[in-house]
């Protein structure tokens, strides 16, 4: 079917004209003229019955237009809503990311996103799980760095710092470190989140020092390892986004504060640069404002 012929065919039965439905589609009256013959040659009827002065539809020609209208009136609606959805933001986003962020930032930003965007609706998915966004369905995910080569596109959005904290009830017990070397003393708490990572590399100027097993605590969850830091188990590496709260109320406290692991970054991860969607495209800029700077950064500056 060459939906040209058939746009054209209702075209002009509605406008009783080969020239008012030429100029209704912007096309010469040849063209109308042309399809509409290519129609009733691939039908092999004749719908339309043509004189010099009027042009009516024949019997079989009305029995195809009504069933054919409500055909073109969908195709206009389906086009209508598209064109709707991109003029403005509205729809259903589907966003993944880790448990720990989700939990601990993305769901206070996402709340905000959806009272300002009330046709929008999202979909927050945590999951420790790497999801293939476009098998998967997924509009965006917020990942961290550094990133597997693909053929996503990467937006940054901030950077996260690893260091050392403690719970002063444990620090009161065991005696805080002055120097790095005083860590191989103390109880470590270690977060590991792959199988392959076992240790944390710590740096201060040109020194490194590596914190690795044993360890009293392992976990690939942060928030394992916070709650195990809070109840004074011991020393261990977490992220600044999981305990700025933590360090402003006094519940943890850095340990060798010029020792810290190298930051990494934040990104936003979608599949394509090209004909992004209202709904991804507010979710970007709004995700990237409430992340300049990270909340938790203001929370452990104390501003």
């Amino acid at each position: 079917m060459d939906l040209n012929e058939v746009l054209m065919f209702t075209k002009v039965v509605e406008t009783k004209s080969f020239t008012a439905a030429a100029d209704a589609l912007g096309v010469p009256k040849s063209t109308v003229s042309r399809k509409l013959a290519q129609l009733e040659e691939r039908l092999g009827v004749r719908l339309v019955q043509r004189t010099t002065r009027t042009l009516s539809l024949t019997d079989v020609g009305q029995a195809y237009y009504e069933r054919i209208r409500s055909v073109i009136s969908d195709i206009a609606a389906a086009e209508k809503v598209v064109n709707d959805m991109q003029a403005t933001p509205r729809g259903l986003l589907r966003v993944t990311t880790a448990v720990d962020f989700a939990e601990r930032c993305l769901s206070g930003i996402v709340g905000d996103f959806v009272k300002q965007h009330p046709d929008i609706s999202v979909e927050l998915n945590a999951s420790d799980t790497l999801v293939d966004l476009v098998e998967d369905g997924y509009d965006v995910a917020i990942r961290f760095g550094p990133l597997a080569e693909s053929s996503l596109t990467a937006k940054r959005l901030c950077s996260i710092e690893m260091f050392l904290c403690a719970a002063p009830s444990y620090l009161a017990e065991h005696g805080t470190p002055s120097k790095v070397a005083d860590l191989d003393e103390h109880r470590r708490i270690l977060f590991a989140p792959v199988a392959r990572v076992q240790s944390w590399m710590l740096h201060h100027g040109k020194e490194t020092y590596e914190f690795a097993r044993p360890a009293r605590v392992i976990s690939n969850s942060f928030a394992t390892i916070r709650a195990a830091l809070i109840a004074g188990a011991g020393i261990g590496v977490c992220s600044d986004f999981m305990v700025a709260e933590d360090l402003a109320a006094g519940r943890l406290v850095r340990v060798l504060p010029k020792w810290a692991s190298a930051s990494g970054d934040v990104f936003a991860v979608y599949p394509s640069r090209r004909n992004i969607a209202p709904k991804l495209s507010s979710f970007l800029t709004h995700v990237s404002a409430a992340l300049s700077p990270a909340p938790w950064k203001r929370a452990i500056s104390g501003r």
